[in-house]
């Protein structure tokens, strides 16, 4: 049987920045991940935006944890070369009756410790996104965007370079509670572990009852994308947003220029039952003119192709809006930790997690 401090289920962002944090603080710790490869899921089926905090409540754990991660995620990209974009965002009103809700905004994400925000005017605007339409934006100078893709590869090198074992194309199919921990049953192996860290994305709820942990469920949630034909990607400079979903479930359609120079417009939200299901009953084409041209009117129907989708793993079904991060030590089993829940921003906050788990796992 292999022994080892800490065992990670789950090779997404959240899965390998925890790694990584375990990892330097001297700690034996492997990674089974199911899939041949890491980060297939949630953590490279996004927009890939580093978000500034503005959004969640004061006091919650996405409030801080996006906001401290923001900071630890430009300074890795920065080191390790991973392609990204300190290109700020403009949260746009296309009428009066919306700048009250972009008041609201300012004053929730500079309570949140979010810095230079700045209700500006329409000019403002035009001088930034000149094909943008608006009566008045919040600037939000410190979001970006992030090549998600290089970023879970370069998570992982730094992982094991800090000694974490990576198994891949490994599932875990039965666990027990020892005296000293788990033990964790995989196909090839039997790995003896003092504390087992959930970051199984959307199978977090799954691997959660197989562990003997806490019961809850992740309510799948897609979301899709289309994005502008190259010839008009120059329409579009940085990121682009509308003010906030009034159900609460998403940002709204938004356009994002990435590292890479294409322009997605999305995601749309649709919870649904299944965890692995990107493409059946797609929404039509025509279903992303109309958000599009709310914010760039002069964009036309032959200006868009579909583009991918997304699985959000959401911790509350739709008929609420707002779940926080599920980040602490298992109440049933103390030898897991949780890290589930993990749905927007946790690709801006996976170092803060990272962080955090490694604090949770040497109590």
């Amino acid at each position: 049987m292999e022994q080892i401090d800490v065992a990670v289920i789950g090779a997404g962002v959240t899965g390998l920045a925890s790694a990584l944090a375990v990892a330097e603080r001297g700690r034996s710790v492997c990674v089974v991940e199911r899939h041949p490869r890491a980060g297939l899921d949630t953590s490279t089926h996004n927009s890939g935006v580093i978000h500034a905090g503005i959004y969640y409540p004061t006091g919650t754990l996405k409030a801080r944890l996006c906001v401290e991660g923001r900071h630890l995620l430009y300074d890795f990209c920065m080191r390790h070369n991973v392609p990204h974009a300190h290109c700020g965002k403009l949260i746009v009103a296309s009428e009066d009756a919306e700048v009250a809700g972009l008041e609201a905004l300012q004053r929730l994400g500079t309570a949140n410790g979010v810095e230079g925000l700045e209700l500006v005017d329409a000019g403002f605007v035009a001088q930034r996104e000149p094909a943008v339409r608006s009566v008045a934006a919040l600037f939000s100078p410190e979001t970006g965007v992030v090549n998600a893709e290089e970023l879970v590869k370069a998570l992982q090198r730094a992982g094991e370079a800090a000694g974490a074992i990576f198994l891949p194309g490994t599932i875990v199919e039965a666990a027990d509670r020892q005296a000293g921990g788990m033990v964790i049953q995989t196909g090839r192996e039997s790995i003896l572990a003092r504390a087992v860290v959930n970051a199984a994305g959307l199978y977090a709820d799954e691997v959660s009852r197989l562990l003997g942990g806490e019961r809850f469920t992740i309510y799948p949630c897609r979301g899709e994308y289309a994005e502008l034909t190259p010839a008009k990607r120059s329409l579009v400079k940085a990121l682009i947003y509308p003010p906030p979903h009034a159900s609460g479930h998403g940002l709204g359609t938004h356009l994002s220029r990435s590292t890479g120079g294409n322009v997605w417009i999305g995601p749309t939200i649709c919870f649904q039952a299944r965890k692995d299901d990107y493409e059946d009953n797609r929404l039509p084409l025509e279903a992303f003119l109309e958000p599009a041209q709310r914010l760039i009117p002069q964009i036309t129907f032959d200006d868009l192709r579909l583009s991918g989708s997304g699985i959000r793993a959401k911790l509350h079904p739709p008929t609420e809006s707002f779940a926080d991060f599920l980040i602490r030590r298992d109440r049933e089993n103390p030898a897991v930790v949780q890290a589930s829940g993990i749905d927007s921003p946790g690709l801006t906050s996976c170092l803060a997690i990272g962080k955090l788990v490694g604090e949770i796992v040497s109590e």
